[in-house]
């Protein structure tokens, strides 16, 4: 069923207009689980798309090597063969800081200065890089992630005052600027890069909304016509950004990071005014919304 509010179609399952689409570019946080447990209803959902031979690229912004956020996905509940294949902006990083291909990536040094946890820790395994543990002996800043909802932006203003005194370019493997685990917010990685670029540094981004890391998902499933693809996600300024740069289609599943702006608290449909405002103010508008990823 499809409910129509003012402007914009909110449905109640993905099952009204999956016929449109041979293909999905799935999120991971905010669309399968909430970073502690899976969507029961998600998963059921790509079980159904597996059953009718949909093909399903999962697209992460998350700041570690493919493989690792693959185990964590299963670890959560979302089984490996619901899905072709798995997609991560940490991968992404991880492969230019590895084969340093073209000249920014060369130019870079290696010693890196890295804002991140303990458990992406393999984000630094397999390429010639010196962790240093102060920014002036750093030739570039690498943007990670932090250990959790206790530390926010404000913490790391020295030290990327001085980078940007000295002129230091910085890697970010993941744009988002926060996520909810089990409804608590965080800072992502996105959010310090922002400020280094307020601060005047310079930010080479890898994951959602930038086109690149869409290329692997197209492959993984066998390069469909953009027409017939479907993204979704629960960020307007990465899944549905991202989406329209590479001219598809959107799916917004509001009870993600946007869940108290749009009332969509628990996965329930999202208020259809707050929702209109919400696109116009962002500037991005997605095909459709759903309160929570279902059939």
């Amino acid at each position: 069923m499809v409910l129509e509010p003012a402007s914009l179609p909110i449905l109640t399952g993905l099952g009204a207009v999956a016929d449109r689409y041979d293909a999905y570019i799935v999120d991971l946080w905010g669309v399968l689980h909430d970073g502690v447990a899976a969507y029961p209803g998600a998963v059921a959902c790509l079980a159904e798309l597996s059953r009718t031979r949909k093909r399903v690229a999962i697209l992460s912004n998350a700041p570690r090597r493919a493989a690792d956020v693959a185990r964590r996905t299963t670890e959560i509940g979302v089984p490996p063969d619901l899905y072709d294949g798995l997609v991560s902006s940490g991968e992404e990083a991880w492969r230019h800081l590895s084969s340093r291909s073209d000249p920014w990536y060369r130019a870079l040094g290696r010693r890196a200065y890295c804002f991140m946890a303990g458990r992406d820790r393999s984000m630094l395994e397999g390429i010639d890089l010196v962790r240093v543990e102060d920014a002036g002996a750093a030739d570039f800043l690498l943007a990670l992630g932090v250990e959790g909802p206790g530390e926010s932006v404000g913490d790391f203003e020295a030290t990327l005052a001085a980078a940007a005194r000295r002129g230091l370019p910085m890697v970010c493997a993941n744009p988002d600027l926060e996520v909810v685990r089990a409804e608590i917010r965080e800072i992502c990685a996105g959010a310090i890069a922002r400020r280094y670029e307020e601060l005047g540094g310079t930010v080479r981004y890898h994951g959602k909304p930038y086109a690149s890391v869409y290329e692997r998902a197209f492959e993984i499933m066998g390069a469909p016509s953009p027409g017939r693809v479907l993204a979704i996600g629960d960020s307007l300024r990465t899944d549905i950004a991202g989406a329209a740069g590479v001219g598809i289609d959107s799916l917004l599943v509001t009870g993600g990071i946007h869940q108290e702006e749009l009332g969509g608290t628990g996965g329930a449909a999202p208020d259809a005014q707050a929702l209109a405002a919400l696109c116009q103010r962002a500037g991005h508008h997605p095909t459709a919304a759903i309160g929570r990823l279902t059939w």
